[in-house]
């Protein structure tokens, strides 16, 4: 996340108003889906924002910490926890940094939209299958990389094409959070390579489109990736 420390800071209201504790977005929702029973387990939540994925796992029965980089997201997850505790844990930490969570050990690692707002892919990585017992199980979400969208909205791509990896700020009227925090656009092969070079195994990958699907004559295409990955 490097550059963007505060890139959420200042949109910190709008992103917790967007999304409040709904899981049943796509991406989300093929996440939890593939992450399966937390019952008993510990598990880490990064990037974690406003903490709505941690608390739901926190409810599940598991006993979560969740690390962001945005201050103001991390204060608004403090101010649910004091006020309903479910026992989350937050941190204020740079998931890319060789040092973070260095004492820790956890059962599984949940990113959650995070790769986007990811500068440094190897640095979180790396600290993922650190932080992972033998066997941990990491899962993650995205927007599809292969996919460039719809009119009006800004997908994966920036307007150089899909082999342009780069982090870019799309201008669409339908990508308003984008336009403010920018992403980072990478192909799925290097996403796919990353993680088999961090000795993540690729167990299983669910691409989802919109239900229901709202562009007229134009098929279905994923518009989100998901996957779980066990550590060898």
């Amino acid at each position: 996340m490097g550059r963007g420390q505060a890139r959420y800071d200042e949109v910190a209201d709008d992103y917790a108003a967007m999304f409040g504790d709904q899981l049943d977005d796509p991406a989300t929702s093929a996440l939890l889906e593939l992450l399966g029973e937390v019952q008993g387990s510990h598990l880490l939540d990064a990037p974690c924002g406003e903490g709505r994925v941690a608390r739901d796992l926190a409810r599940g029965g598991a006993k979560v910490v969740g690390v962001d980089l945005s201050v103001v997201l991390l204060e608004k997850a403090r101010e649910l926890e004091e006020s309903a505790s479910l026992g989350v844990e937050y941190l204020h930490a740079d998931i890319t940094a060789s040092d973070t969570l260095a004492d820790e050990v956890f059962d599984g690692v949940v990113c959650n939209f995070g790769f986007s707002d990811i500068d440094d892919l190897d640095g979180a990585l790396s600290t993922f299958t650190r932080v992972l017992r033998a066997s941990g199980v990491f899962v993650f979400s995205l927007l599809h990389p292969c996919f460039p969208g719809w009119p009006g909205v800004s997908g994966a791509w920036p307007p150089e094409g899909y082999y342009e990896e780069r982090f870019w700020r799309p201008e669409a009227a339908g990508s308003e959070l984008r336009r403010e925090v920018g992403s980072n656009h990478r192909m799925l092969s290097t996403y796919l390579n990353a993680l088999v070079a961090h000795g993540l195994v690729i167990e299983e990958l669910f691409e989802r489109a919109l239900d229901p699907w709202p562009i007229p004559d134009v098929n279905p295409m994923p518009m989100f990736l998901a996957g779980r990955c066990r550590k060898g």
